[in-house]
């Protein structure tokens, strides 16, 4: 007979031991936010039960840790983001394989993560910056203390959309909802939880890196892209503009004709390799969201 939620919680995360990290945070905090609503909900219509019993009898309706974890298993196995099944094309030639990043989505949803990036790295960036200083300023206020916890909340709540760009562009499974805090709590007792939850400076430094990368990630692409077209568009424009390759002072140079599928191939290629390497960035970076955004 289980005897506590914290209990309950216990058993499910070790029923659901092995599954993504997303998962059993999202499985936790919707387990602990039903059966605590649901307890006291229990206990006001019947007060004469003990809480032991009255748990038990929640946890009947809920169902076992391992029912939940079984159910969640199978949720899990249905809902999968898009992007993170797995393409069959390891049989193909290197050939196919190399030129195949063109129909992976996520090789696209890896350079629109790139591309946005530093829009949204600028947003979080400034955010933490300015709820950090006036956080701190306003320290000696009352309000101030109000302002804190306020700011703490903002960023689980920047974490998740964070989570759902990262899921949805990134194909890499993030949590679908924040952590559970019980009702009734005091401003300053949620002040202090979340002072002390690690999670919420390991987010506070992704936020803070994010501008960072946002710069690195766009002016990579951005160059990289520009650079391949130029190359591809340079045979074009010259012969319709008679406009030089390259002009140094008086000096002109124009593009041979035999140098045209030469500049074609090297642009095509540049702009492929960039799909590769946008795909890695993708994948790399989605392990380093998952890292820093998600509770253990």
């Amino acid at each position: 007979m289980i005897k506590s939620i914290e209990e309950y919680l216990d058993l499910l995360k070790t029923e659901l031991n092995g599954s993504d990290a997303a998962t059993i945070q999202d499985a936790l905090a919707d387990a602990e936010e039903h059966l605590r609503a649901a307890l006291a909900s229990l206990r006001e219509k019947q007060p004469k039960m003990s809480e032991e019993e009255a748990l038990n009898q929640v946890i009947e309706q809920y169902g076992s840790p391992d029912e939940t974890a079984s159910a969640y298993k199978e949720v899990e196995r249905r809902t999968l983001p898009s992007l993170a099944r797995e393409s069959s094309n390891q049989q193909d030639s290197a050939f196919k394989r190399f030129l195949s990043v063109y129909e992976d989505p996520k090789a696209w949803g890896a350079l629109l993560y790139m591309l946005i990036s530093l829009v949204t790295g600028i947003v979080y960036f400034t955010w933490v910056v300015t709820g950090l200083s006036l956080s701190l300023s306003l320290a000696i206020f009352i309000f101030g203390l109000f302002f804190a916890v306020f700011f703490i909340v903002s960023l689980r709540g920047l974490a998740l959309l964070e989570g759902r760009i990262v899921e949805g562009l990134l194909g890499v499974r993030m949590p679908r909802r924040s952590l559970f805090f019980q009702k009734g709590t005091t401003w300053f007792d949620r002040l202090k939880t979340n002072l002390t939850d690690k999670q919420v400076w390991l987010t506070l430094a992704y936020f803070f890196l994010q501008m960072p990368l946002g710069v690195i990630y766009f002016t990579l692409i951005v160059t990289l892209f520009s650079l391949s077209i130029a190359l591809m568009a340079a045979p074009l424009v010259q012969s319709i503009t008679d406009f030089p390759i390259l002009s140094i002072g008086i000096m002109r140079y124009y593009l041979p004709s035999w140098a045209t599928p030469l500049f074609l191939l090297v642009g095509f290629l540049i702009w492929t390799l960039t799909m590769h390497l946008g795909r890695l960035i993708g994948q790399l970076h989605g392990k380093y969201a998952k890292m820093f955004l998600v509770t253990d």
